[in-house]
């Protein structure tokens, strides 16, 4: 299944977003392609928004994961691998125990997972003109 959706201003992510969570049906591990600046971290912030965070969202780069609750007390995950340069560095974060916790686990950068990433996912690709943002979303 693939959906495409257009983000002519940023307001139009809170939209897309709640669209998007209808998306992901059950699938709680997503992924998120983009080039720097494309707005992952944004477009996160959108679906976090939407699933009641009530936690300040903000990328993870320097601490590659950070942890999220919503109204209910859930925790959601969010992950940036920028800087990760050798997948054993995911092992050592304790990954698998993240993606097996039946939370939300947002993944940017996912390409640095090296197949740590295998099986069910939503995967998300962002891309950019003068005008929007263009979001694909592919779910396997």
């Amino acid at each position: 299944m693939s959906n495409t959706f257009v983000a002519k201003k940023l307001e139009d992510l809170d939209e897309i977003a709640n669209q998007l969570i209808e998306v992901f049906a059950s699938e709680k591990k997503i992924v998120f392609f983009g080039k720097m600046g494309a707005g992952k971290t944004t477009l996160i912030k959108a679906v976090c928004k939407a699933l009641n965070v009530e936690d300040i969202v903000s990328s993870p780069t320097f601490s590659v994961v950070n942890e999220y609750k919503n109204k209910n007390g859930e925790s959601l995950y969010h992950f940036d691998f920028y800087r990760i340069e050798k997948k054993e560095e995911l092992y050592d974060l304790g990954l698998e125990e993240y993606l097996d916790s039946g939370n939300y686990c947002f993944i940017e950068w996912p390409e640095k997972a090296n197949g740590l990433l295998d099986g069910n996912k939503v995967e998300i690709s962002i891309t950019t003109n003068k005008e929007s943002r263009i979001i694909k979303v592919n779910a396997s």
